[in-house]
């Protein structure tokens, strides 16, 4: 006799419910890969980055140059071209393939790259008019789009160069600010670079022919302008003028209040004897790796000069728990652009308060001693418009494990006094930590105080700000005996002696 057919219990699923359960644990489990998978903030930047690259095929050849033009870059096919006024032939190769390297990370591709030699620059062209004749024929045989000069130019030497070669020229201060207007992300980086691309362009503008007249006023106008034409007038040229003033001015005024806030953060920090680190150097020698190295964090990492430009402050502490403040700055450059280094004076202020300069170096750089004296000379300048001494510094020669040995025994004596690390491999990270250690500022007031159990954070304080020689648990409260700074021990005055 057949078995009645076993009829379902109300507590299984069906076939249906399980088709729906197992998509739901399906997509839970796609959801966990994407969550476990999901890009870090500075690989997110990256990604940006490279999406904003320029497009290949847009020419910028000059069809017209009489144009009143507040200048925007479209770098594509570049050729560089450099004046060699003293210092080593080495020296200015090394600034010319810096340039190349600037040129690269604007967008372009770099085809050739010349370089005069000269006492001086040339006042009409820069360069010797046999030369300008030279660049002429490269530009045309390599269909150059553009011209990169290693100098800033005059006005006129622009004008000069642009009508000769009818391509764009640009300067090496205008290159860095195209650079620096692409890789600002803050509402402040953004403020500081367009006031430094202004005061640039500022005496740039210009126009030529028609572009130059008057608006016809009066009779003048000969009936072509009509009513509400009629008047003085004034020149496209001066009207441009006019509208950059207001800019700069209203750009001033914003970047003045950013400072205020600045200033209160910095202010809150230093209340609380908070000790800072900066971290500052030559643009790609590895100063936000070794934020990273020593703090844990992710800000952006990228093989590209001047890739960071906000400044980033983490908090890190020492092997012995103390807490600080790490901050990340621009990097620096040879003759970095005096509008840069005015328009980021608020961000650079942090190196002249704080309590250590970690000054990273680049091992790898075939002339790193002559990045050192670059980024001194900015700092000294900045030291000097502030009237403030800079803080101790701490030489970091980085990216030890991109170079063999006998090059790390050349730096060792070039620098006897730096710490040698790989921001990359970790190493010498930990002994750059006990170094950091040795040179803050440690606590100097003796406490011996009985905190009530109420009152935990006091004693959490004692144990991350200061060093802690005894602590005991009594019925009353926690008993410590600890040396503080300053402001922790104004506030454990009221427990101290009781009991």
């Amino acid at each position: 006799m057949n078995k009645p057919a076993s009829r379902p219990s109300p507590f299984e699923p069906s076939a249906s419910e399980l088709s729906v359960l197992d998509a739901e644990t399906a997509e839970e489990t796609r959801q966990e890969q994407l969550s476990s998978e999901e890009p870090s903030i500075g690989e997110m930047e990256r990604a940006d980055r490279a999406s904003l690259r320029r497009v290949a095929g847009l020419s910028t050849e000059l069809t017209d140059i009489t144009e009143v033009e507040n200048r925007r870059l479209r770098l594509e096919r570049v050729v560089l071209v450099g004046v060699w006024t003293d210092g080593s032939s080495e020296q200015a190769e090394a600034s010319l393939t810096e340039l190349a390297q600037l040129a690269e990370t604007a967008g372009s591709e770099v085809l050739e790259g010349l370089v005069q030699r000269r006492d001086r620059p040339d006042p009409s062209t820069y360069v010797g008019s046999g030369k300008v004749r030279e660049l002429r024929d490269i530009v045309a045989a390599n269909g150059a789009d553009s011209v990169v000069c290693d100098g800033e130019l005059a006005p006129g030497q622009l004008r000069q160069l642009e009508e000769k070669l009818k391509v764009k020229v640009v300067d090496r201060t205008a290159l860095i600010l195209d650079i620096f207007a692409q890789h600002a992300s803050s509402k402040e980086g953004k403020a500081q670079v367009e006031l430094a691309q202004l005061q640039y362009y500022l005496p740039r503008l210009r126009g030529w022919g028609d572009k130059m007249s008057r608006q016809a006023g009066g009779r003048a106008g000969g009936g072509n302008g009509g009513v509400g034409t009629r008047g003085p007038g004034e020149t496209k040229l001066e009207t441009d003028r006019r509208s950059v003033h207001k800019r700069i001015t209203k750009l001033r005024k914003e970047l003045a209040a950013m400072r205020t806030i600045r200033s209160t953060k910095r202010a809150q920090r230093m209340a609380n004897a908070v000790p800072s680190v900066v971290i500052a150097g030559y643009t790609n020698a590895g100063k936000s790796s070794l934020l990273n190295a020593l703090t844990g964090t992710g800000a952006l990492v990228e093989d590209a000069l001047f890739a960071t430009l906000d400044p980033t402050t983490r908090r890190a502490r020492t092997p012995d728990r103390r807490e600080y403040t790490l901050s990340d700055t621009v990097g620096f450059v040879r003759h970095l652009p005096h509008q840069l280094v005015e328009a980021f004076r608020s961000t650079l202020e942090e190196v002249s308060r704080a309590d250590l300069l970690l000054h990273i170096v680049d091992g790898s750089d075939s002339a790193p001693y002559e990045q050192v004296t670059a980024v001194r000379d900015v700092l000294a300048e900045i030291s000097g418009e502030h009237g403030e001494p800079l803080p101790p510094e701490l030489l970091v020669v980085n990216k030890t494990d991109s170079v063999d040995a006998t090059r790390i025994a050349e730096l060792r004596r070039l620098l006897p006094d730096a710490a040698f690390v790989s921001a990359q491999t970790g190493q010498g990270i930990e002994s750059l930590r006990e170094i950091i250690a040795d040179w803050l500022p440690r606590p100097d007031v003796f406490v011996d105080a009985l905190v009530p159990y109420s009152r935990g954070e006091l004693v959490s304080r004692v144990h991350s700000e200061g060093e802690l020689v005894d602590e005991e648990h009594t019925a009353e409260g926690t008993r410590v005996r600890a040396k503080v700074r300053v402001d922790l021990a104004h506030a454990l005055e009221p427990f101290v002696g009781a009991g």
